[in-house]
């Protein structure tokens, strides 16, 4: 951690560290253990112990009840020999756990890694805005046996990352088509499905370069909504606090149309969450569009008004390739018809 941010920044993953596996949303159904059991063979071949969580059931929406998932997660967040946290994937209703989580308890503690997106990012958000942590938006567990395309890092190349080096990543181009892998048949593919062309583009009225500044933060708009207005969501008085070169909030849609996004991004900007922006990042979706209204327009027609640039098709939602960001960094974006690059320092 630096004096000057109050962000910390968990030390770099080396060999032999260990890595909790657990689930504070959703677990996993029987069928896709095996993918599960490869998934954490590919993480052990970099070289890490992973410990298996108690909190992996997937016979419901949740793995078990909110104070088994909340005492699992805070257990590896504040144990100094578990450095990074990687759950299978996201879920349903992470938010249950908010109000259980010692949050003084996690802020006190040698700082610990988590890894996810969708709904874990219930919980990325408030580690790093309330807890202080840097957090990483990017490839879950289940998916770390794809290897990202040329100009994209993994989570696991982020967390070994020396602080001292820019982290850099250059847009892909590429993305993957609507539907996914089997895993109940194919367990054990590590063939991407990357094989759509695709390219960043600005959704808002300027077609000129963008080059701008902030730190980092954001997530998936389905479940960040719900957060709004409260202490976990309190992207302004972060960035007053900590950020004063402004903020970069990147947001993505999951599944909602095009009517329920262009609410929650409404009900978001009023609540302040852009007050502080540079730029907004909107990651890649094959949500619906509406009748009268596409994703985009959806996200125009909410944060239009802010006057600051609004980037599209970015490689940070659930379409993959994951492009993986970290909350808290301080990130310089630079997109123009020639580059789409994100420059992260971590300090």
């Amino acid at each position: 951690m630096t004096a000057a941010t109050g962000i910390r920044f968990p030390r770099p993953l080396s060999a032999g560290d260990r890595i909790g596996v657990t689930s504070p949303s959703s677990g996993v159904e029987a069928e896709l253990w095996p993918r599960l059991l490869f998934a954490v063979e590919v993480v052990e071949r970099h070289g890490f112990q992973v410990v298996l969580g108690d909190c992996m059931d997937g016979a419901s929406h949740v793995s078990a009840s909110r104070e088994q998932r909340a005492a699992e997660l805070q257990s590896m967040l504040v144990n100094p020999t578990i450095r990074a946290v990687v759950p299978p994937w996201g879920g349903e209703t992470a938010i249950d756990l908010l109000d259980v989580l010692d949050w003084d308890a996690i802020a006190a503690a040698e700082p610990t890694w988590v890894v996810g997106f969708s709904d874990i990012s219930t919980l990325l958000v408030p580690l790093t805005l309330v807890a202080g942590v840097a957090t990483v938006h990017g490839q879950n567990l289940m998916e770390t046996p794809y290897p990202p395309p040329p100009g994209l890092l993994s989570w696991v190349d982020v967390v070994q990352h020396d602080q001292h080096v820019q982290l850099v990543q250059r847009g892909s181009r590429l993305q993957a088509p609507p539907g996914v892998d089997d895993w109940r048949e194919h367990p054990r593919v590590t063939e991407p499905r990357w094989t759509l062309p695709a390219t960043w583009r600005r959704l808002d009225a300027s077609d000129g370069p963008v080059d701008v500044r902030g730190r980092l933060i954001g997530g998936c708009i389905e479940t960040l909504c719900n957060l709004a207005g409260t202490r976990y969501l309190d992207v302004t008085g972060w960035a007053d606090a900590h950020a004063p070169e402004g903020v970069i909030v990147y947001v993505e849609a999951d599944g909602d149309d095009a009517m329920s996004i262009c609410r929650n991004l409404h009900g978001m900007r009023l609540n302040g969450v852009f007050d502080r922006a540079t730029a907004v990042l909107v990651g890649r979706t094959h949500a619906a569009d509406a009748p009268s209204l596409t994703q985009g327009e959806a996200v125009v027609d909410a944060l239009g008004c802010l006057g600051i640039p609004i980037v599209g098709d970015v490689e940070c939602g659930h379409v993959g390739p994951h492009m993986p960001l970290v909350n808290g960094a301080l990130a310089r974006v630079t997109y123009s018809n020639e580059q789409a690059v994100v420059h992260q320092q971590l300090f």
